[in-house]
């Protein structure tokens, strides 16, 4: 039996883009052994993972030096892994592919196509069309190490059957609603957040709907803001604070929809086969970052000539306004929503 280390070391949304793709590489190979190394954090994206995928949890933080990274080199040289795939391309997976080549091992590392998202994001003359997204750069390791992938394989890291209620105690356990919404509101760059006031007249404009219940995700830092909300209006379940990560992942499985910005949480519930509404700023799905399985037709973006000016939205408005998310209507992304909301 041959063993496959697959590193990814990065953000959740990032780790979250690599997850369909190995469930895809286990299910096309069932006698592959796959260890697949990353953050402690992100071990729930393969609680129900086929058989033949074990999650490996890494303390990036504790291998800050090329002495430290040495000592994670020899604990992973112990499992005698055959090749190695470097889905992120960072100087601590480039040490230790290098470590894995001079020790005689294959190993395929990621073409992350950073020249053509800086002709996608240039201030000028931009060269605007559809990069190949994640998932296809991620396959593209593997098919660099032989393998074939059935991607459409994988539908959900959630089995079915599950007793999803039973395992996460905020969620109701009789969905009494006809519909269940998810909302997201909050990125880690401003240039992919939409203004909170904004977003708060969506929030309030589908909680009003006597058929829907809305449930708010979020991080910590989040919390005072989405309490305000679900205390100020009706319908509404306040996750973010009171869930894990699993638990999240559990519940966004019962959503009719999911409405996030180009953030984590987009992701999350595509792992999940959710449905999702996303909104776009400065960045754009061009840039390969669209949720797996989500649809362009339901990212809510302007088409501006300055559009997009970053691709992960951590840059400065070269307008200073960010126009690409102010301008964007509650109205218009609450009638996105509406069009999962029907019988």
């Amino acid at each position: 039996m041959s063993k496959i280390l697959i590193l990814r070391f990065s953000a959740m949304g990032d780790v979250a883009m690599t997850v369909p793709v190995v469930y895809a590489l286990a299910q096309s190979y069932p006698d592959l052994d796959i260890t697949v190394a990353s953050r402690d954090f992100f071990a729930p994206f393969y609680e129900y993972a086929p058989r033949n995928i074990r999650f490996k949890g890494i303390d990036v933080q504790a291998y800050d030096s090329i002495g430290k990274l040495g000592n994670l080199y020899a604990e992973l040289r112990q499992e005698n892994f055959d090749m190695v795939a470097d889905l992120h391309d960072v100087l601590r997976t480039k040490y230790l592919c290098l470590r894995f080549r001079l020790a005689g091992k294959k190993v395929a590392v990621i073409d992350k196509g950073r020249s053509a998202k800086r002709r996608l994001t240039h201030a000028g003359n931009k060269c605007l069309r559809q990069l190949p997204t994640s998932f296809e750069r991620y396959a593209q390791v593997f098919q660099h190490l032989s393998f074939t992938l059935k991607m459409d394989l994988f539908t959900s890291i959630i089995p079915q059957g599950l007793d999803v209620p039973a395992l996460v105690p905020s969620m109701p356990a009789v969905k009494k609603e006809p519909f269940w919404v998810g909302v997201a509101p909050f990125a880690k760059h401003a240039g992919k957040t939409y203004p909170s006031e904004l977003m708060k007249q969506v929030v309030a404009a589908l909680s009003a709907r006597a058929d829907t219940r809305v449930f708010l995700y979020g991080g910590k830092e989040d919390i005072p803001v989405l309490e305000e909300w679900s205390q100020r209006y009706s319908n509404i379940v306040l996750c973010a604070g009171n869930q894990t990560l699993q638990q999240d992942l559990l519940s966004m499985s019962r959503l009719d929809v999911m409405l996030s910005m180009d953030s984590a949480n987009m992701h999350l519930a595509s792992l999940v086969g959710t449905p999702v509404v996303s909104v776009w700023g400065a960045t754009h799905p061009f840039a390969g970052f669209l949720g797996w399985k989500q649809s362009m037709e339901d990212a809510v973006q302007l088409d501006l000539p300055c559009r997009p000016c970053s691709v992960f939205g951590n840059k400065p408005c070269r307008r200073g306004d960010y126009a690409c998310l102010h301008n964007i209507t509650p109205e218009t992304i609450v009638g996105k929503v509406e069009k999962f909301l029907v019988k």
